[in-house]
């Protein structure tokens, strides 16, 4: 049997032990997924394994204690895939993939020369920039820290009416902390806007729900770990 896993803190949004288990039960696959909460200090799983996921808020954390880092993921800057095998680690980033194949579909619907504001500068958002930027979208982060972007105060109804894709990164509004949600001016939110959170649980977050009451489109992660899960598995089974 091989063993798989996901380490962060909190872990009780995360929904990935649940669906590889789901995965390898109906592939009939001998392998098992587990959820390992460790602490800053430690960061690695307790116990040996073949691969393992990373979320946040490591993503960043556990580049350091790896043994090889794959291209993508160190332009990157942020790992949620490591690969274990002959005793060496070598990180993986899916999360870009996922997120691609969630918002492609959605795209064509929109203005070709759209721009994209990105709430969040940690690991997930490193994954969504690189994404975006791929695409060929332009884009404009905003950090509670000002040297990394525009901060919240600075936010304004026209700034926010002149990015038609707004992506969510942030903890905020994951469970258990539902009523929370990003500070930003809401009523610059149209019907022409594409409102995306990378947080699936719950599967309507109170930023989506500000987005919708307004009539723009609006999509949860869910489509996003399922790409970023599936191309996590390649990796470990090839």
């Amino acid at each position: 049997m091989r063993h798989y896993g996901i380490i962060g803190k909190p872990l009780e949004h995360s929904w990935s032990a649940q669906w590889f288990t789901e995965k390898f039960r109906h592939e009939g696959i001998d392998a098992d997924y587990n959820a390992f909460e460790t602490e800053a200090d430690t960061i690695l799983p307790p116990v040996p394994l073949d691969g393992f996921n990373v979320t946040s808020p490591y993503k960043e954390a556990v580049i350091p204690l790896l043994d090889e880092l794959d291209p993508v993921a160190a332009e990157i800057g942020a790992v949620n895939t490591v690969v274990c095998r002959n005793g060496q680690r070598k990180g993986y980033n899916t999360d870009w993939q996922g997120f691609t194949a969630a918002i492609m579909p959605l795209l064509p619907s929109l203005n070709k020369d759209m721009r994209a504001l990105v709430l969040g500068t940690g690991g997930a958002a490193k994954a969504i920039i690189y994404a975006l930027q791929h695409l060929g979208i332009a884009v404009t982060t905003v950090s509670r820290d000002p040297q990394k972007g525009i901060s919240y105060p600075a936010l304004t109804k026209e700034t926010i009416a002149e990015h038609l894709l707004i992506v969510q990164c942030t903890p905020l509004g994951m469970l258990p902390h539902t009523d929370t949600k990003p500070d930003i001016p809401y009523d610059g939110i149209s019907a022409h806007h594409l409102l995306y959170d990378c947080i699936y649980n719950p599967e309507e977050t109170l930023f989506l729900r500000e987005g919708r009451i307004r009539g723009a489109v609006t999509l949860n992660g869910l489509s996003m770990l399922t790409s970023q899960a599936e191309a996590a598995w390649r990796l470990w089974s090839r």
